[in-house]
């Protein structure tokens, strides 16, 4: 695994005889600065930082640059551009005269059924808010999953496609997790490409929701429903015999569609189409999905319906009608695990609408405990820790002042 920038800093300056005082004073840089690179507090640095740093030490700044992961991860405030240059190389590689990719994997690409092991273990990671193990695997796994389609001939061509199409899916969530929408554009329109030279219906249709959720996180809420919709009315099965992936992926999209009307102030129209997927739920029943799909078909189910009616209530303003149907949601963690924990906000909104701060409260504790990494990058949490601390009347307390610490907040 890559080392981080910190455990390489210290190798080179003690490789360099130096103290962390005597590069300090060699680079400029402040001793605090280097201890916390090298004790790992800070995961990443500017990178006007690492040149003086590496300056100092005779190096080229390249040299310094170690796995970013768990900076993006935990949004430090200088993780970017470094912590995205590994998925960026292999979401968008640079190619040079003839087509040859400049991040080529070198040797013979890993059996397919190692491709596949390796997918499912990020999917798990990012479905269990580790989004930094799923930063670090996803790149290496997407280059060696490219190579080896490019290698791949007759039958064997269609699943390494779709194989390329899934893992690319899964980097186009986790970027938009990150707030990296240009480039969670490009993994997921390739994704899509993949997918239908594959002729996978199924899978184009799950990368299709992705762009949906995309679309949405940029405010373009008309393109998003219309996206949904003809994508769902072109590939919509017949109940009486589709394979649940099938109704699974028409499911997640016209989830999808509602959330879209629900912010595009259509309320009716978004609970039409939330009974519409209620009813694709229904349909599944105790059955799973074909294996080796990924945790966005095999994790749609009534629980998930529920939640997105939550959801759409609260997008109405309605904290009565949040709280009355979030008691048919299940108490638990479901399989696609930041759904549970979007609808885990809802509630939270719907208890500070109502005052019930203390209670409110509690909710975010118990997402920050679960999630934290999921926590720090949503925009909503922050709006109602924001509430919580403008509507209590006493002084904030030490947990809700971390809460407000975590997610960026300045009530």
């Amino acid at each position: 695994m890559t080392r981080t920038t910190g455990q390489i800093l210290a190798d080179h300056r003690v490789r360099a005889s130096l103290t962390q005082e005597q590069l300090a004073e060699r680079s400029g840089i402040s001793v605090e600065t280097i201890r916390k690179l090298e004790q790992g507090i800070r995961k990443s640095a500017r990178m006007d930082t690492l040149h003086a740093l590496a300056r100092a030490l005779g190096l080229p700044t390249s040299a310094l640059i170690g796995d970013q992961a768990e900076a993006a991860a935990r949004a430090e405030p200088d993780h970017r551009p470094l912590s995205l240059a590994e998925i960026r190389r292999a979401v968008a590689p640079i190619r040079g005269l003839g087509g040859t990719a400049l991040a080529a994997p070198a040797g013979e690409p890993p059996a397919p059924e190692v491709l596949r092991a390796r997918l499912h273990a990020a999917d798990r990671a990012y479905q269990a808010n580790d989004y930094a193990t799923a930063l670090s695997a996803l790149p290496p796994l997407l280059l060696d999953a490219r190579a080896a389609a490019g290698l791949a001939v007759d039958d064997a061509r269609p699943a390494a496609l779709v194989l390329v199409a899934r893992t690319l899916h899964l980097t186009g969530n986790l970027l938009i997790q990150l707030r990296a929408g240009d480039l969670a554009q490009t993994a997921l329109a390739d994704a899509l490409r993949a997918a239908e030279d594959a002729g996978d219906q199924v899978v184009a249709s799950t990368v299709v929701q992705g762009m949906v959720w995309l679309l949405m996180r940029q405010g373009r809420l008309a393109e998003a429903a219309e996206l949904a919709v003809t994508t769902a009315d072109h590939i919509e099965p017949r109940f009486s015999r589709a394979a649940p992936a099938e109704l699974a992926a028409w499911g997640w999209l016209a989830m999808g569609a509602a959330a879209a009307y629900a912010r595009d102030n259509q309320p009716d129209t978004a609970a039409e189409l939330v009974d519409a997927a209620a009813a694709a739920a229904v349909r599944i029943g105790e059955r799973a999905p074909e294996p080796g799909h990924l945790m966005m078909v095999g994790g749609f189910d009534a629980a998930r319906v529920q939640m997105q009616r939550v959801e759409c209530a609260a997008v109405a303003g309605d904290p009565g009608r949040v709280l009355a149907l979030s008691e048919a949601v299940p108490p638990g963690p479901t399989p696609v695990g930041s759904s549970w924990q979007r609808h885990r906000l809802d509630v939270a909104w719907a208890l500070a609408e109502r005052r019930q701060y203390v209670d409110a409260t509690g909710v975010l504790l118990q997402l920050q405990e679960r999630a934290p990494a999921w926590l720090r990058h949503q925009r909503y949490a922050r709006d109602i820790v924001r509430q919580i601390a403008a509507g209590r009347r006493r002084a904030m307390s030490t947990e809700l002042a971390e809460l407000a610490a975590l997610v960026g907040c300045t009530p």
